[in-house]
Order: structure tokens, then sequence, then C-alpha cells
């Protein structure tokens, strides 16, 4: 595999989690004004065998501190629970911000080709290269998620368009 600026990621998540809370900003006053506790919105599902709501804000905030951990040879920190309320997924998202906000370029660099082990499931535990890991297990499953933030909040009535997407600008 060619050398990726593995650093640039840190970016792409940045501003996946910045479209999470402001689609979460949303989906909460949302559902305030429309009488809808927030228990019930965080457990909204666009389909009945998917994860809510809630699950869905806990990987944004999980993933892209835990991938670039790993890509970047430190500890990952401690995730947060899919159990939250608003407020916690709020102070999550803006724990994840901090730690991609810390961040740096040295952290990534010589990294591309790192074999990293790590088990996605019982039995399944792959060895790839710490480029893989980051730009394609962890950035699909960031977008995705955030994009299912997205597609359950609309679906259950909340005022979104494609811009709520680049809530943190295109530049």
């Amino acid at each position: 595999m060619s050398a990726t600026n593995l650093f640039s990621f840190v970016d792409l998540f940045s501003r996946q989690v910045t479209t999470a809370k402001h689609l979460l900003d949303k989906g909460a006053a949302h559902a305030a004004a429309s009488g809808i506790a927030e228990k019930d919105m965080l457990a909204w599902r666009l389909a009945p065998d998917m994860h809510p709501l809630a699950f869905q804000l806990m990987v944004v905030a999980n993933f892209t501190r835990s991938w670039t951990a790993r890509a970047a040879g430190l500890e990952p920190p401690a995730g947060i629970a899919a159990d939250l309320d608003v407020a916690g997924f709020q102070a999550g998202l803006d724990a994840a911000q901090a730690w991609l906000g810390a961040l740096t370029p040295e952290q990534f660099e010589g990294r591309d080709d790192l074999p990293l082990t790590y088990e996605i499931m019982p039995g399944m535990a792959p060895t790839l290269p710490a480029a893989s890991w980051l730009t394609v297990f962890a950035a699909t499953n960031i977008g995705f998620h955030t994009t299912m933030t997205y597609a359950i909040l609309r679906n259950h009535g909340v005022p979104l368009g494609k811009a709520d997407m680049f809530a943190a600008g295109l530049g």
C-alpha cells in the first residue's frame, strides 16, 4: 500500500463529529417542540432490526477516537455508553472533538503499513495495515453511522436537508 496522509482523516472525522452534534441538536429541538421525550427520540430506529439513534451517536463518538488512537499507536480512550441522554451524547461528541484536536501529524508518520490486529467480533480478528483500518474500516463506519443518524431523524420528521450533512462547512 502506498503512503497515505493518515492525519488528513483526523479532519474528516472531526467534520463527522460536528455533523453528528448538529443533527443531534436539531433532533432534540424537534423532539422538545413536538412533546417527545429525549429517551424516546434516542430510541428511534430506521428499521425494527437496526440499532437506535443512541447507538449511531455512540459509534461516531467512539470510533473517531479509538481508531485514530490505534493508527497513531496510542492507547484508545474509554468510550461512551449507548444509554446516555442528549447532554451525555453531546459531552461524548465534545470529548471526541477535543481528542481529535489534540492529535498531531507526527503521531501518524510512518505508521501506514504497521500491522494492526483487532477483533471485530468473536472469531474475526483480521490483521491489516494501520492505513487500511483507518481509511477503509473506520472511515466507512463513521460515515455510515453519521448518515444513519441523519436518516433516523429525517424519517421521524426532523426537518433536515442535505446541507445539514455539511455542518462543519466545505472548506
